[in-house]
């Protein structure tokens, strides 16, 4: 769609948080006004859209928050967003405020509510935002470093106490049913052996084994990563301590992992996707999502963008299994 009419457009972040959405906001907001656009931002996703909750972004609205993580525009979610009586209203204040186009920063969820909108004749553009990296038309995600980054520094801790008592130590990490967290944070932590949503695994084979032919080298301490998706985390440290006898504990890391102040990679990933979603619209194009791939930026189609699925490489899943045990 292209409306050259776009001079109000409106940014809000959706679904779970991530660090470097504040820096998407900036971005926005500043290049947003260096194309000659108004800039308004809407509190607490779409259900602030649906509350009015709108208010006119300047330059020192976004002063000082490209270092902090979480996102100062708040998130939340809305059960009467996801009726269609919902986005009809939601479109209706969106025009109240005069809107000519929204700004929507989340994941595939926040892009099917921006794509409703789109349908209705409002024009979005999506900017992909999640510590998951589970968004299939982008290879990467804000957020995604970050988290690994906290998961990475969380598993040296558990290693140096792991290693201290003689202990196996299942660590859970995020990524809903993507296993993109778990996998990566696995080879960079030395796990014995990381279980994944994406590939099916049998407790004895890819588990209990490497522990053992790891003992049976020397060694007396040993890390274990389940991503979320897979679940039975305490279950498994409890077959894991039956079937070996090496003492087992367990670590949830939970929340921590969305939090804390974003790394370089996502503040310049977040940056570079906020200045081309206003550019985008500037140039009156919209219903698009903006992308990486490789090391551009990029733009597609909306409804193309959410038919799109990831795949996980097996090469890194199998990469991991060898480092783990030579």
């Amino acid at each position: 769609m292209a409306d050259s009419k776009i001079k109000r457009i409106g940014v809000l972040t959706s679904g779970g948080d991530a660090p470097g959405m504040n820096a998407a906001i900036r971005a926005v907001v500043r290049s947003g006004l260096y194309h000659g656009l108004e800039v308004y931002g809407i509190r607490r996703g779409y259900e602030g859209l649906l509350d009015g909750e709108i208010n006119q972004m300047n330059n020192h609205s976004v002063s000082n928050i490209i270092n902090r993580g979480g996102t100062v525009l708040l998130t939340a979610r809305s059960k009467e967003f996801s009726t269609p009586e919902g986005v009809a209203r939601a479109k209706g204040m969106a025009e109240i405020f005069r809107l000519d186009a929204l700004v929507v920063i989340g994941g595939d969820g926040s892009f099917r509510g921006a794509r409703d909108l789109h349908r209705l004749g409002l024009p979005v553009i999506g900017i992909p935002a999640t510590i998951d990296n589970d968004i299939g038309c982008s290879d990467y995600t804000i957020g995604y470093d970050t988290a690994m980054n906290t998961v990475k520094e969380a598993i040296d801790r558990i290693k140096d106490t792991a290693s201290s008592h003689e202990r196996c130590s299942v660590v859970e990490v995020m990524g809903r049913n993507a296993g993109y967290i778990a996998i990566n944070c696995g080879i960079a932590g030395g796990a014995e052996a990381c279980i994944v949503p994406e590939k099916h695994f049998d407790v004895d084979e890819d588990v209990i084994k490497p522990i053992l032919s790891c003992r049976n080298a020397g060694k007396h301490h040993y890390i274990i990563i389940n991503a979320e998706g897979v679940g039975g985390t305490l279950e498994l440290a409890e077959q894991i301590q039956q079937k070996t006898g090496v003492k087992t504990t367990t670590t949830i890391l939970g929340h921590q992992q969305r939090g804390g102040s974003p790394t370089v990679r996502d503040r310049v990933a977040a940056s570079l996707f906020g200045a081309k979603a206003t550019e985008l619209l500037a140039a009156g194009i919209s219903g698009r999502v903006v992308a990486m791939r490789g090391e551009s930026v990029i733009d597609l189609d909306i409804e193309e963008a959410l038919s799109m699925t990831k795949t996980m490489d097996e090469g890194l899943i199998e990469t991991g299994k060898i480092l783990s045990l030579y």
